[in-house]
């Protein structure tokens, strides 16, 4: 059951990255409709190639973004749009039929039986929620919703930490007696690494990191004016695309700050948290480089997957230290009672 869930949480990994080439490579609109068992098959012959080509034709993009685009230059993008939404119907199958080979034999109890349905519950909201993202840039937009597509990849990570949880859940008992202090620092960390990936969804969608390609100063200053412009306030949170990229920052600033000094605060124990503790801190200083370098290079693609994959490593880095310290009960909730076969 643990290489199952190991598996599907292996592959939405590889989902969220296909999903970052597709946002980064503009291919998102490529399909304008949502074919929930037709969508398994490409065009396979020159006439449906140009009947899907003329369908993106018709939207705002082609127009106003791509009016000299080639069928050829259409292939290229439907290709990344094609596999993100194909890896996410295969992943709905990984999931569904292992689960109900399991179900059958008598091998999952009911807390994890719960566990599991609420995980399949997400999947199906996520892929409704992805043709909701799409859909917002078919008609007035030249591209997606920067607020769905935070809301996508938000939840995306949330299934994977999700999945993740569930393995170390099934593997062993986690809690080896940390006080609160511990296990809040942990939490919070989690929290702010989750709230980190949120603004880079931000800062994809508003192509914040093509602009103020500098480091460690935007214009020239550490705080940079122009950051609340917008009224109301708030709305520069999610629409300024200077302060989307300065908030980004900050909280790359942060969580490096909290993660050494939650990594000091439990290098005394000599336990596995400990160590999780150091490896999360490391990555998430690694994290901010790698972001430093994407930045100072403008977002090419292969540092904008890089950088997207290594906010994936964190997150996952992050659920196992938390699970360490405060991952007990949840271990004993999902052993409790489950049947053998």
């Amino acid at each position: 059951m643990r290489i199952w869930l190991f598996v599907l949480g292996l592959l939405v990994s590889v989902m969220i990255l296909v999903g970052g080439a597709t946002r980064l490579t503009d291919s998102g609109l490529s399909i304008t409709e949502w074919q929930l068992i037709a969508g398994f098959i490409p065009p396979l012959n020159e006439s449906q190639w140009l009947e899907a080509f003329g369908k993106y034709q018709q939207i705002p993009e082609f127009s106003i973004i791509n009016p000299d685009m080639t069928l050829a230059g259409f292939k290229s993008i439907y290709w990344w749009e094609w596999a993100h939404r194909f890896l996410g119907r295969f992943v709905g199958i990984v999931f569904v039929l292992p689960y109900l080979g399991f179900l059958i034999s008598g091998q999952i109890g009911k807390a994890l039986n719960r566990r599991l349905l609420f995980l399949l519950l997400l999947g199906a909201l996520q892929g409704g929620l992805g043709w909701y993202m799409v859909s917002s840039g078919l008609v007035d937009r030249v591209d997606v919703s920067q607020y769905r597509l935070a809301a996508h990849l938000g939840l995306a990570i949330f299934i994977l930490a999700a999945i993740c949880w569930t393995i170390l859940s099934l593997s062993r008992s986690g809690n080896e007696g940390f006080d609160q202090q511990g296990q809040f620092g942990a939490l919070v960390l989690a929290f702010l690494v989750f709230l980190q990936i949120l603004l880079g969804a931000l800062v994809a969608g508003t192509d914040a990191g093509l602009s103020h390609n500098t480091w460690p100063l935007m214009d020239g200053k550490i705080i940079p004016g122009g950051l609340f412009v917008m009224e109301p306030w708030w709305l520069n949170l999610f629409e300024n695309v200077r302060t989307i990229q300065f908030d980004h920052r900050i909280v790359a600033y942060l969580l490096v700050i909290g993660a050494v000094w939650h990594a000091v605060g439990l290098r005394a124990r000599r336990s596995v948290a400990a160590k999780t503790a150091l490896w999360l801190a490391g990555l998430i200083l690694l994290q901010m480089t790698v972001g430093i370098w994407t930045l100072l290079q403008a977002v090419p693609l292969n540092l904008g997957l890089f950088h997207q994959g290594m906010a994936v490593l964190v997150m996952l880095m992050g659920v196992i230290h938390l699970h360490g310290i405060a991952g007990r009960r949840d271990s004993e909730r999902l052993h409790f009672g489950r049947k053998k076969s």
